[in-house]
């Protein structure tokens, strides 16, 4: 009996022993499992994340760059379609004429909306009957009305010739001893062709129409006249240093600004001796108070720099009388608040536009109801925002507490509890962790009705500069790269003020050339100029 209660012991012992083994076999299962899973779903995460760089790269490269949807976009595909339409239209116009079956009817007008500007030049073609003499043999008709009609024609650019006559007097009474001649006027190149119009033309249609100087130079052979290149480029680079000084005043006005907004893009510039080109930086600070009525004048000035660091920033903004910057996410900024780095720091306020594009280009890639909750929620901010354009700053504050505040209150926990579902290495928790890491700054709009809620300004302001560079390909020389950032500051002033600027620059030559002196500067200025 004891012998049998020792195997029953021992046999209870080794199926213990077993169970503990086939426990531990199954949690090192049960671990590895655990450990596979978290493999496969970073993996899973690292693919996604993968094929929407893929999908993005594909967009940035083939697509718009605009996530909001361009109207003139949805129609290019039936642009044809009324092209054919048109050419039925003719025809059945034509075949109606032959025919004698024309309709008199009146039909919807299809012509450009509105009417054509009082500006334009207007010529007068009038078109008599073959007789005015009344086929009963009454004599002359009399004229009881008229019908007229306006349509919009062009002249092709052409060219002129200015020639400069100076008529020579002297005094035959005492042998030619005594002679007058008006004084020979100051040109932009002596002895040269261009008139300051012509050179006007020439750098707006390179700087802010995105027309490098071997392409007007091939439209100029087409007319007859051999212009090369770097002819061009001569002539606009003595322009430059002309309007040098306004461009100095420009930024002198500039840094008595509190609220600005500065971005920068890439501008390609060729490193000399190694044949490869370099990427370097356009800089651009902007001053706008249009959206709160306010009285200094719009103006944008680039810098060229070769660096995107934060030390170039603290350069561009020494001696500003310091304020609110309006900026992007780009880490460089942030030592312009920080007192130990710049002697005036600057309230850095970041901009939910680069925010929200991060949300719409991931759920262009993976549909995700958090990023659509996140644009809609934004967009109830822009519709306040569209109602308080323009009006004064403390009204823009006093809406914004009342109707802004709420949905930005409501829209932090929001988020920290959308962050608590999302794995922590996951992209999308990234961006919801870029905003809440910048959120006095994206909130400081709330408390300040000069500010607005996004850097679309300078954006605006420094799209040609990517155009021109797509078309230039490259600046050849720093002193280049200058050039083309001061000239472009010139052109988009001129825009941001409703200035033409061929107009503008040519007049400004002009009154250079004839030694408008310096302490009248302020004279010289986009904003005061009038056609």
């Amino acid at each position: 009996m004891a012998s049998s209660g020792a195997i029953s012991a021992a046999r209870v012992a080794d199926l213990e022993r077993q169970l503990a083994v086939a426990e531990a076999a199954r949690t090192s299962a049960e671990a590895a499992r655990a450990e596979a899973e978290s493999r496969l779903a970073t993996s899973e995460e690292a693919r996604a994340r993968l094929e929407r760089m893929i999908a993005q790269l594909r967009r940035d490269k083939f697509g718009a760059t605009s996530e909001k949807s361009d109207p003139d976009q949805q129609h290019l595909p039936f642009e044809d379609v009324e092209v054919a339409e048109g050419r039925l239209a003719e025809a059945s116009d034509a075949a109606a004429k032959a025919t004698g079956n024309e309709k008199t009817a009146a039909r919807t007008s299809r012509r450009n909306k509105g009417h054509l500007p009082p500006h334009l030049e207007r010529v007068e073609r009038v078109i008599e009957p073959d007789s005015t003499l009344c086929p009963c043999g009454c004599g002359e008709m009399v004229k009881v009305g008229e019908d007229r009609s306006e349509r919009l024609d062009v002249i092709p650019a052409r060219f002129r010739v200015l020639v400069t006559v100076r008529p020579k007097y002297v005094c035959r009474s005492c042998d030619g001893a005594s002679h007058v001649q008006a004084p020979a006027p100051e040109w932009l190149v002596p002895r040269g062709l261009p008139t300051e119009a012509l050179v006007a033309h020439t750098m707006v249609s390179k700087f802010g129409d995105y027309l490098p100087f071997y392409r007007q130079a091939d439209i100029y052979r087409r007319q007859g006249i051999d212009l090369d290149r770097s002819m061009l480029a001569n002539w606009s680079g003595r322009a430059a240093q002309l309007l040098d000084p306004i461009i100095d005043h420009m930024i002198t006005s500039l840094k008595r600004s509190g609220h600005l907004q500065m971005d920068e893009t890439t501008v390609p510039v060729l490193a000399p001796g190694t044949g490869t080109v370099r990427k370097d930086y356009l800089w651009a600070i902007l001053r706008d108070q249009r959206g709160w009525g306010g009285t200094d004048p719009p103006v944008v000035v680039f810098h060229h720099s070769r660096s995107r660091s934060g030390k170039v920033a603290r350069d561009l903004l020494k001696g500003f009388a310091g304020g609110t910057l309006m900026v992007d996410g780009h880490t460089g900024y942030d030592s312009l608040a920080d007192p130990k780095q710049t002697a005036r720091p600057w309230d850095i306020a970041y901009c939910w536009t680069h925010w929200r594009r991060r949300f719409v280009k991931f759920g262009q890639d993976t549909p995700s109801p958090i990023c659509e909750e996140m644009v809609a929620r934004i967009a109830q901010l822009y519709a306040v925002e569209k109602e308080v354009r323009g009006k004064a700053p403390d009204a823009r504050q006093a809406a914004r507490q009342t109707l802004s505040k709420p949905i930005v209150d409501a829209l932090r926990p929001w988020l920290e509890a959308r962050l608590q579902e999302l794995p922590s290495a996951s992209d999308l928790a990234r961006h919801i962790r870029y905003g809440l890491k910048r959120w006095d700054g994206l909130t400081r709009f709330l408390s300040d009705g000069r500010l607005e809620m996004d850097t679309n300004g300078v954006e605006n302001a420094i799209r040609p500069i990517p155009l021109t560079r797509k078309n230039a390909l490259f600046a050849g020389s720093d002193d280049g790269a200058e050039t083309w950032a001061r000239i472009a500051s010139l052109i988009g002033t001129c825009r941001l003020n409703g200035v033409h600027p061929d107009a503008y620059i040519a007049a400004t030559l002009r009154k250079i050339l004839d030694q408008h002196m310096t302490r009248d500067i302020e004279d010289l200025m986009p904003w005061t100029f009038s056609e």
